[in-house]
């Protein structure tokens, strides 16, 4: 029996359709392990050490920089033909697939597609949701909205509101993080909610800020976290539902300003693939399947077709149509080797200045300095 080890995250967004899939391709000669870490975990151990130990591992877009310049993985088009590829690009949603390109081949299936979206409980909101920043900021004076700051999530938060204001990160000049004007800007817009926000969930993760939000009422808003379809209704264990919307805008009718999130199958270098491995993985990113089975599995789909179905959107409280505008236009964050350290650093960095309630262009000027120091392995 060939039996292939995959390594994915613990939610069942990353694995209970995984799992199950592999259960039911399980035959005398096949066969996928799963295991689960923690989706901080990816950010413990390097791609290249786990590519080391698995045949398949579960990333994100910002990781594969790191895994080419190691060589840990196979490129798609070592183990797929070209159609296939072809078809990704055109049938996932947004920027799903074309996030996983880089350095002229593509590295990850784009099984799971997610993005920052709005979040409420629209029970306790009793009006409708703002679409703009400054509908946030106004709501924030009456009502408790959290932000999502923790880990990484501060400054995907500022790159976030920078994308709504015109200017995404490195989008003119590779050279200059963001521009005076924008990121001055979008600094003002999240020191004016974060003077008025709710300390609950300040801590949390967009897990656990979701969460939170089902079982207690002491967060009715939150502008900018990563959607998960698994909180769109009240199951066992969890009161409330969360109600998604797309991102905030700076003006009605404007860009919904979100950075893209959601993860791909990679193939390690270790993985011998045989037809039946590339059958199943075909399968996995197929109309049918995206459609039917990883929806009814707890998973979140990267295909177009599985977002627009009314039978998913009606399982689901419309958590797809409502917020596949944000996905389709979000932003893809830069891929290079050094860029998860400077993620990480400048979160911290931006929440210090946040509480500190620090000179703007003193955190503009160290952030614009940790992101020239993190370039120095980007390719040219």
């Amino acid at each position: 029996m060939t039996v292939y080890s995959g390594l994915t995250w613990d939610h069942p967004r990353g694995y209970q359709a995984l799992l199950a899939a592999a259960k039911k391709a399980r035959s005398p000669d096949f066969e996928i392990r799963w295991d689960r870490q923690p989706l901080e975990g990816f950010e413990s151990a390097s791609i290249e050490e786990l590519a080391r130990r698995y045949d398949l591992i579960v990333i994100d877009h910002p990781h594969v920089g790191e895994a080419v310049k190691a060589g840990c993985l196979r490129p798609l088009e070592e183990v797929f033909d070209d159609a296939f590829i072809r078809s990704l690009g055109r049938e996932a949603i947004g920027p799903a697939f074309s996030s996983y390109v880089y350095a002229g081949k593509s590295w990850a299936l784009p099984l799971d597609a997610a993005t920052q979206v709005m979040a409420v409980r629209a029970d306790l909101l009793q009006q409708p949701l703002p679409t703009t920043w400054t509908g946030v900021e106004a709501l924030a004076c009456r009502k408790p909205v959290c932000l999502s700051l923790a880990g990484p999530h501060a400054i995907l938060t500022f790159m976030s509101i920078c994308v709504a204001l015109g200017g995404p990160p490195a989008d003119r000049d590779p050279d200059q993080f963001v521009g005076t004007d924008v990121g001055r800007a979008a600094i003002d817009i999240l020191s004016s909610i974060h003077a008025r926000a709710t300390r609950a969930g300040l801590e949390l993760n967009p897990i656990g800020i979701l969460e939170r939000m089902t079982r207690s009422d002491d967060i009715v808003l939150c502008p900018l976290i990563y959607g998960y379809v698994n909180y769109a209704r009240a199951e066992a264990g969890r009161a409330h539902a969360v109600t998604f919307g797309n991102a905030p805008t700076i003006a009605p009718g404007g860009r919904p300003g979100s950075t893209l999130g959601g993860t791909g199958i990679a193939v390690t270098t270790r993985c011998g693939v045989t037809p039946a491995l590339q059958d199943h993985l075909e399968w996995l990113m197929s109309p049918v399947t995206q459609e039917r089975f990883i929806p009814l599995e707890a998973g979140q789909p990267g295909l177009r077709s599985a977002w627009a179905s009314e039978t998913v959107n009606a399982a689901w409280a419309n958590f797809y149509r409502n917020t596949a505008q944000t996905l389709e236009a979000a932003w893809v964050r830069p891929r290079y080797p050094g860029y998860i350290d400077f993620q990480t650093e400048a979160s911290a960095i931006l929440r210090a200045a946040l509480e500190a309630r620090a000179n703007p262009e003193v955190t503009l000027a160290k952030l614009q300095d940790r992101y020239a120091r993190s370039r120095t392995g980007e390719p040219k």
